[in-house]
């Protein structure tokens, strides 16, 4: 795992936000409960506000992008996937605009030696419902295989 390049990424974890909701949890759990899909939604359009963005959602964000860009180039080059990374999940669809920023492939490239390798690694994200898909084909393939019916 690299370093984290700034203290507010080393901090992260103990760092505690305030939400529209007036609620204030920390980060990990913020990003890590079963309604983070919501919050994750209310950060990312309070950042995105065209009359009044919030400064600390848009820092949010801009955090957010550069540790998942950071952490997906981690792995990019553990496992040396030179045909990309594909991102995808709810999160993904609703950074979408931070991923889009070139501080986004700095941070992802931004592996020492490895730049240059790392500069020629693509990044896609998945807009499709991806998980539905493979279920419904998982769920599809398994009653044709119980019920003997043929494709």
């Amino acid at each position: 795992m690299t370093a984290p390049r700034v203290s507010r990424e080393a901090n992260a974890s103990e760092m505690t936000w305030s939400v529209r909701s007036g609620m204030s949890l920390p980060m990990r759990t913020a990003f890590s409960m079963p309604s983070a899909k919501d919050r994750t939604k209310a950060i990312m359009e309070a950042a995105g506000q065209p009359n009044n963005p919030s400064e600390l959602c848009r820092a949010t964000v801009k955090m957010l992008a550069s540790i998942l860009a950071s952490e997906g180039g981690n792995l990019a080059l553990k496992v040396l996937a030179t045909g990309g990374v594909y991102l995808a999940g709810g999160v993904a669809l609703h950074m979408l605009g931070a991923l889009k920023e070139p501080q986004f492939m700095q941070a992802f490239a931004r592996k020492g030696r490895f730049k240059d390798l790392m500069g020629h690694i693509p990044v896609h994200v998945i807009t499709a419902r991806a998980a539905l898909v493979g279920a419904a084909s998982f769920g599809l393939e398994t009653y044709k295989h119980e019920y003997g019916v043929a494709a």
